[in-house]
């Protein structure tokens, strides 16, 4: 299997869409993004999903820190930033603050994740250095 055919972190992606998808199921679409980031904390406990919960991510500019930070909403596995949102339609300002916080942590997968449609929407978001 060529590189480029390798799905990043495709097991670890497959149990946090799972996840996603039964607080989805469970809530349905219109609540608060706040929410479905307490019911979504228990359904990754409950799995034995690993994650930390509202982490600070570092910013610099030219190999300076920055006194402002960025605030993910979650790391699952160490590895993969997760954002979640709860809107009728996801603006593509959300997919370039997500890219913002692979660019910033050198992280290689971001998911964004859309509770406030009848289905669970989500979109993989990749940090290569031709994805901008």
């Amino acid at each position: 299997m060529d590189s480029i055919d390798k799905i990043v972190y495709k097991e670890e992606s497959f149990k946090i869409i799972g996840a996603c998808m039964k607080v989805h199921r469970s809530l349905g679409a219109g609540f608060l993004e706040a929410v479905y980031e307490e019911a979504l904390e228990k359904e990754f406990q409950i799995q034995n999903i690993p994650f930390k919960k509202q982490v600070k991510l570092e910013l610099f500019y030219d190999n300076q820190k920055l006194k402002k930070q960025y605030r993910a909403d979650f790391v699952c596995y160490d590895t993969i930033i997760l954002e979640i949102k709860a809107v009728v339609k996801i603006p593509i300002v959300f997919y370039a603050q997500l890219k913002n916080y692979l660019k910033c942590t050198n992280m290689e997968l971001g998911m964004l994740i859309n509770f406030g449609t009848p289905s669970l929407t989500y979109k993989r978001i990749l940090n290569t250095p031709n994805s901008d």
